[in-house]
């Protein structure tokens, strides 16, 4: 079978779609959702699905965000403290209807998980109900131990500009829709973020799966990076047959029997989608010509700033155009993709001082994130905030972190944002900040950082990590507005 062949034929598939969840009777009578943790950003895109589709839903989560609040204007219950007596009474009587989500980030000892479990209520992880809510489409799934989010924000808008549409659960706020869930009518497509902690990417399988990277990460759940990589084998071998695998050139791996294998690059000529003519503009955007096996691209604008982006696109654009997008269209969408929150997200732009913001939390992240600065703003001097995420990833990586904050001009650390983890002995940030070779660099807590900041002349500031950096954000954005 030609490339072209197995591209009609993708274009064939989920062509028979439903809204009934397949192969699990559990959910036929469900009329009330009840997520525990409601406010992470895969949790809060399931429990906008299934508002959405007419049921009863509402939630806990530990702290009120700009997130929940959202959730509530929107018409969801939530409450932040972990008691079963705040569960509204709707939820304790008729079991039956209800199904109860929770994300691995709670703790098993959590009150009102523990009430829901010792009623035997339906209770099923997050990655396990979106498994289900996937098999009702043709489902693009996003793989990765970093890129996941851009690249899957990037394919939702370029199947929504071309008029195909899709329903899709992103691991971030697009900056176009104001939202980490969209929702097409008719369409036959899901896009899904494919997360490999806790082997969550497991319940999922695609009739697309696209693998960005395979770094290691999660130590702490697979022990070593080949453990990693093994599971990334599971997930493709889960790819339906007759599907397609979309990898990174270069990445390990063996193509299963009946799944046909596809390469992205963004400049190897060798790789069957890739960047040819890459020019910089002076708005420090790219331009280039987009090259598959069966048609080319040409001047393909990114308004995404940064190399790793044009990868991005690439990755993206070969979906889509695997999906049947029109090459007018992929033009149009790259260059009014705005981009997703805390994703090289630039908060303030002027001829002296630049702000970004930016999710990094992986040492190859940082690399990226750091690099593409450097390269935007040459001879600028470049002020990072950093706040390492989980005790057992500033272990595992701290030696790698170091070198990537290297590329920094001054470094500003914070504490170790714990997440779900309890303290590790001896692990703390300042294991990471002592093999870090620049001279310019402090341990700071997170509450003097705008402080520190104010008393320090910058060209371009960048703030780093996962954690809870980001209600920093807003207090930098207005200091640093009015000068």
């Amino acid at each position: 079978m030609t490339k072209e062949q197995v591209i009609e034929l993708f274009q064939r598939a989920g062509e028979n779609i439903s809204d009934n969840f397949k192969g699990d009777n559990r959910m036929l009578e469900i009329q009330k959702v009840y997520f525990i943790g409601i406010g992470g950003i895969g949790m809060s895109a399931l429990a906008r699905y299934f508002n959405a589709k007419g049921f009863d839903v509402c939630g806990y989560d530990r702290t009120e965000t700009a997130l929940t609040q959202n959730l509530v204007l929107e018409g969801i219950n939530v409450h932040y403290n972990d008691d079963v007596d705040a569960i509204p009474l709707s939820y304790k009587s008729g079991k039956k209807n209800i199904l109860v989500v929770y994300t691995p980030a709670v703790p098993q000892s959590h009150n009102e998980l523990q009430w829901f479990i010792s009623q035997n209520y339906l209770v099923m992880k997050r990655s396990e109900v979106l498994g289900l809510v996937s098999k009702n489409k043709a489902t693009i799934a996003v793989a990765g131990t970093h890129g996941k989010t851009s690249v899957s924000s990037m394919l939702a808008h370029l199947l929504t500009t071309a008029g195909i549409g899709c329903d899709a659960f992103l691991g971030g706020i697009s900056k176009n829709y104001k939202t980490n869930l969209l929702l097409s009518q008719g369409s036959k497509y899901l896009v899904a973020e494919a997360d490999e902690y806790d082997r969550s990417f497991l319940h999922l399988h695609p009739h697309l799966a696209l693998i960005t990277s395979m770094d290691a990460d999660h130590l702490d759940v697979y022990g070593t990076h080949d453990d990693l990589k093994a599971e990334f084998a599971k997930f493709i071998s889960q790819i339906t047959p007759g599907g397609i695998l979309l990898i990174k050139h270069g990445l390990p791996h063996e193509t299963p029997n009946r799944v046909h294998t596809f390469t992205y690059s963004l400049n190897d000529r060798h790789a069957d989608f890739h960047a040819e003519n890459l020019r910089l503009e002076e708005d420090g955007r790219y331009m280039f010509t987009f090259c598959a096996p069966h048609k080319t691209i040409h001047d393909v604008h990114t308004q995404a700033p940064g190399l790793l982006n044009v990868e991005n696109a690439v990755a993206a654009m070969a979906v889509a155009i695997m999906a049947g997008a029109d090459a007018k269209k992929i033009i149009e969408a790259m260059a009014s993709f705005k981009g997703v929150q805390r994703r090289f997200d630039f908060k303030i732009q002027k001829k002296n001082f630049v702000y970004i913001d930016d999710y990094a939390h992986h040492p190859e992240e940082l690399k990226y994130a750091i690099s593409s600065v450097r390269e935007l703003f040459p001879g600028k001097h470049i002020t990072g905030v950093f706040q390492p995420h989980l005790y057992t990833r500033t272990r595992d990586f701290a030696e790698e972190f170091a070198k990537s904050l290297d590329l920094l001009d001054a470094l500003i650390m914070l504490d170790i944002y714990p997440a779900r983890e309890i303290p590790i002995e001896e692990v703390t940030s300042k294991i990471i900040f002592e093999k870090v070779n620049i001279e310019n660099k402090i341990l700071c807590k997170k509450t003097d950082v705008v402080n520190e900041l104010k008393n320090r002349k910058m060209d371009v500031l960048i703030t780093l990590g996962a954690g809870d950096i980001d209600t920093l954000v807003e207090r930098i954005e207005k200091k640093f507005k009015k000068n």
